[in-house]
């Protein structure tokens, strides 16, 4: 009896898994509950810091006496912050781990919050608002982390799902602002915004490494733990056999020609970078640029251009919309972010039917449509509903470019990957309100709504260039088998 037994472990031993076939195996249940869970409280913190910019800036200019330019730069700084945080994060979370990442993120972020809200000056409020940023360029590591958890099935409407928290967030910040900002002002919303950061902060200690990195980095016993957790709290089982590592461990000689150690310096940094613009991810890369660039353009410009017309700064028509007072403000955020959730839903039905690839390309179309009729001005009504709607499938094609971002970069460079194409967007963030604002009040109606129009084109021509389709696709965990991966549709 005791051979037979041994014989029969012998034979366990001689069977192998990999990583995706015990995601597939453990399935989605209970522990990926708990994941999206904390992965969405982060993504809805930084909503909400983002959703801040909107209310911040009026109050400060306000009390301050603030110029528009100084006003300005209150968001711009914001930016800029989050241009250098997507990239000192991402080195962070693909060379150090997704969990050290965001615990390192969620204490900066919740000191920033604090203090932001004692700023006794405007210089001082600026440097901490750039901060702010650098923190917030972190955002991107909780998507990869919870699509690192994902098994290969209806992991697209997963990740539309894991989308609606930062809605969620930007719904639950504009509530905020109107019972705070009239009664207390902006430092006390600054303050119980990071009520959610807090929370965050103190959950991590609940949270686990993604197996999916400890596989990369050769940690195969300690992946197999947490496999084996998440196998446990889903009651599910493990496949027989031993777990292995499906993909060899050789980025860094591949490109750099030796393996770096885990040293946090600038060579680090300049190697994620590298990786990014290597032959096999040159092409995924730049395209990737254009495609968030061309997101953020559209999508704050599109909210820019509702706020210039319902506002009744455009002037040079006698269409304009009808004016609103300053009363109205928090009210009319929250309504626009409302817009936002049937992008979400037609994400989420679609994504895993249409595919990554020909949903964004049908959104882009879609919304370059809504936006034509207004090349030239419209009444008050179709103004309106034209602007929504376009608004409703740019966040399509945003939700759907977060699917498809850390699903198509390898997991050694994903973090690093997302968090520089968002930082890309944000860029756009900045060049957007120029573009939106400026040539709208110079009656350059026309000319501004060709530019979107130029600028959606060229994303959807973007993705549909790109070379795979990830719909049902294993996730690529090293640069060189990026290209090498079936394509399942």
């Amino acid at each position: 009896m005791a051979q037979q037994q041994q014989q029969q472990r012998d034979e366990e031993d001689e069977i192998v898994y990999t990583l995706d076939e015990a995601l597939t195996a453990v399935g989605f249940g209970k522990f990926q509950y708990f994941v999206l869970g904390y992965a969405g409280l982060g993504s809805m913190v930084d909503a909400v810091e983002v959703m801040i910019l909107s209310f911040i800036g009026p109050a400060v200019k306000s009390q301050w006496g603030l110029s528009s330019t100084q006003e300005t730069l209150i968001t711009t700084v914001v930016f800029a912050g989050m241009l250098i945080g997507a990239y000192f994060w991402g080195i962070l979370a693909d060379n150090y781990g997704r969990r050290q990442a965001f615990f390192s993120h969620r204490k900066v972020n919740v000191f920033l919050f604090q203090i932001g809200s004692f700023s006794p000056n405007y210089i001082s409020l600026l440097i901490l608002r750039m901060l702010v940023g650098i923190g917030l360029g972190g955002g991107p590591v909780y998507g990869s982390w919870f699509l690192e958890f994902m098994p290969s099935r209806n992991r697209g409407i997963w990740m539309v799902i894991y989308s609606t928290f930062w809605t969620i967030g930007t719904i639950l910040e504009a509530l905020l602002a109107m019972i705070i900002m009239p009664r207390l002002g902006w430092r006390w919303l600054l303050a119980l915004s990071s009520i959610p950061s807090f929370a965050a902060l103190l959950l991590y200690v609940f949270t686990v490494e993604s197996p999916r990195y400890l596989c990369v980095e050769g940690r195969i016993s300690d992946a197999h733990d947490i496999l084996r957790k998440i196998a446990v709290v889903n009651q599910t089982k493990l496949p027989p056999g031993m777990l292995v590592s499906d993909q060899v461990t050789e980025l860094n000689e591949e490109l750099l020609g030796s393996k770096a150690n885990k040293i946090f310096n600038f060579k680090k940094g300049l190697s994620s970078s590298l990786m990014l613009l290597s032959p096999n991810l040159l092409r995924i890369t730049l395209l990737m640029w254009v495609v968030y660039f061309g997101n953020s353009f559209s999508y704050y410009g599109i909210i820019l251009l509702t706020s210039q017309f319902s506002t009744g700064e455009n002037r040079c028509f006698s269409v304009a919309l009808h004016v609103k007072n300053d009363s109205s403000h928090y009210r009319d955020v929250f309504i626009t972010s409302l817009a936002e959730l049937p992008g979400l839903l037609i994400s989420a039905l679609i994504v895993e039917k249409a595919g990554r690839k020909v949903s964004m390309a049908l959104m882009y179309v879609l919304g370059s449509l809504f936006l034509f009729p207004l090349l030239v001005p419209q009444n008050e009504v179709l103004t309106t509903a034209l602007l929504f709607g376009a608004r409703i499938w740019i966040v399509g094609t945003f939700t759907l470019a977060g699917v498809y971002c850390p699903e198509i970069y390898p997991t050694s460079v994903r973090s690093m990957g997302c968090g520089v194409a968002s930082a890309v967007g944000r860029i756009a963030g900045m060049v957007s309100p120029i573009v939106a604002v400026q040539l709208v009040r110079g009656c350059q109606q026309m000319a501004a709504i060709l530019l979107f129009e130029v600028v959606i084109i060229l994303s959807a021509i973007s993705v549909l260039l790109f070379p795979v389709e990830t719909k049902g696709r294993e996730i690529v965990d090293h640069v060189s088998f990026v290209g090498n991966c079936s394509t399942n549709y």
